[in-house]
C-alpha cells in the first residue's frame, strides 16, 4: 500500500476538533452539532460529502478538458441521508450529489462522452461507494438534466 495523503486532528473542546492539513493549508475546525456540539464548524459528516462532492466535481472538469469541452464552470450540492442502523445507531445511508454545468449541453457535442466516464476517475466517490451508496445528477447550464 503506498501511503497517500495525511492529516494531523486535535481536540480543542467537547466535541471541535482541528485538522490540520499540513505547513501548506488551513486548519479546519470541526463540530457536531447541537445539541451535544456548538456547531462552531462543519460536522465530519459534512466534511465527507465535501470531500465526496469534490472529487466528483474535479473528476468531471479532468473529462471535460480531456475530450475539451467547455462546461462553463461545475457547481455541485450534496445532502447526506442520515438513518439508523440496527443496532440504532445514526449512520450515512447515502449521499446525493447534484452537479450543475454553466454551459448548455448543445454546446458540449461530447458530453456523452464525458458522463460516461467521468466518474470512474474519482477517487473519492468510487471509494466511499463501497460502503455508502452515492448517487449523481448532472445538469447543463439550463438546468436541463444530463443523467
Amino acid at each position: 500500500m503506498t501511503l497517500g495523503p495525511s492529516i494531523t486532528i486535535t481536540q480543542i473542546e467537547g466535541f471541535k476538533f482541528v485538522v490540520d492539513f499540513g505547513a501548506a493549508f488551513p486548519t479546519l475546525a470541526t463540530d457536531e452539532p447541537e445539541p451535544i456540539g456548538r456547531e462552531s464548524g462543519p460536522s465530519p459528516e459534512q466534511v465527507l460529502i465535501a470531500g465526496v462532492s469534490n472529487c466528483l466535481c474535479a473528476s468531471l472538469a479532468f473529462a471535460l478538458g480531456k475530450f475539451g469541452q467547455d462546461g462553463g464552470g461545475v457547481t455541485a450540492t450534496a445532502s447526506a441521508a442520515i438513518v439508523r442502523n440496527a443496532e440504532k445507531r445514526l449512520r450515512i445511508g447515502g449521499i446525493a450529489v447534484d452537479i450543475t454545468l454553466g454551459a448548455a449541453a448543445e454546446a458540449m457535442p461530447r458530453i456523452e462522452q464525458v458522463l460516461a466516464q467521468f466518474e470512474r476517475f474519482c477517487t473519492v466517490s468510487e471509494s466511499v461507494k463501497a460502503g455508502i451508496p452515492v448517487t449523481v445528477a448532472v445538469r447543463d447550464g439550463h438546468g436541463v438534466p444530463l443523467r
